[in-house]
């Protein structure tokens, strides 16, 4: 296949990767009511006039299903974390034993798990979206190519190989979006 071609080709299917990536990572934070650590990835804790992640000043671990539990490096980092925890988005409150900070996760009711089902579709539908216009561009720089003397059945043949890496890449979307609504509508 012609090298120009094979350069929209791998473009698109690039950009393809990075949408699938991104849909992976937006989802993990949305919280299906089991201990997840990285629900506390954008919790940042001032550590030494420093805003650090949690993760940088303290273990983070799961005992349970239902329990995150934070063990601070340096005791005087409890009510740091404390603070950060509280202020950010988690939406949980944290309990201080004094030496260890535990964060339980309630179980979601069943309008939040709609809610949430709701939201991982959205985050879906945005991907795809992405995807559309990633196989769009690609086939415009195909025509391109067309138009500029490239042979009319390597045009279409070219054309053809970018919808099947689009339509791998809805698959893969679709299937992710699947496990994930599973996950939160499992009680």
């Amino acid at each position: 296949m012609n090298e120009e071609v094979q350069l929209y080709l791998d473009m698109a299917d690039d950009s393809m990767k990075h949408t699938d990536a991104h849909l992976e990572e937006s989802l993990v934070h949305i919280r299906a009511g089991k201990a997840n650590v990285r629900i506390l990835d954008a919790v940042r804790v001032n550590y030494y006039g420093s805003s650090v992640p949690i993760s940088n000043v303290a273990t983070i671990t799961t005992p349970d299903a239902r329990t995150i539990a934070i063990q601070p490096w340096e005791k005087s980092m409890i009510k740091e974390i404390e603070k950060g925890i509280i202020n950010s988005e988690v939406g949980i409150m944290p309990d201080n034993n004094g030496e260890l900070i535990r964060l339980g996760i309630p179980p979601l009711t069943e309008d939040r798990r709609r809610a949430l089902a709701k939201q991982v579709r959205t985050e879906g539908e945005d991907a795809k979206i992405s995807i559309r216009n990633a196989r769009r561009d690609a086939i415009e720089g195909i025509k391109k190519l067309v138009k500029d003397g490239l042979a009319e059945d390597l045009g279409k043949d070219a054309e053809a190989e970018v919808q099947k890496i689009h339509d791998r890449h809805v698959r893969i979307i679709e299937e992710t979006l699947t496990a994930k609504e599973k996950e939160i509508m499992t009680v």
